[in-house]
């Protein structure tokens, strides 16, 4: 396994704990967050202030579960399919990620619509 799949297994890991510092600690200064709404572009936050923002409503609904479907590792890319639910809805999509010195650099978000 790559240290960027470990990266991803780690952020993984904090973002299924509802752990927001604990993900936030594993992010670059300067990291992309592409959300994947409003569509059709989605919004692009950078840095830890603006993805904390982003973040805080999925995080705080404990009743939300991201499942990873399929991990693909790229050398500092990886991407994972995944199924996010809530309450009695789901979704299905993608995101790629890029590792940089051991922490997420970008996560681009997109879903099936």
């Amino acid at each position: 396994m790559s240290d960027a799949r470990n990266v991803v297994d780690a952020f993984g890991e904090r973002w299924a704990a509802h752990d927001l510092e604990g993900t936030l600690g594993l992010i670059t200064d300067d990291c992309v967050f592409d959300a994947t709404g409003p569509s059709p572009d989605g919004t692009r936050c950078v840095g830890p202030t603006e993805i904390r923002a982003a973040w805080l409503p999925i995080f705080e609904n404990t009743e939300s579960v991201f499942t990873v479907e399929d991990t693909i590792d790229a050398g500092d890319r990886i991407v994972q399919l995944w199924t996010y639910s809530w309450g009695d809805g789901h979704i299905r999509g993608i995101d790629v990620f890029r590792i940089r010195e051991g922490k997420v650099a970008e996560k681009l978000s997109y879903v099936k619509g």
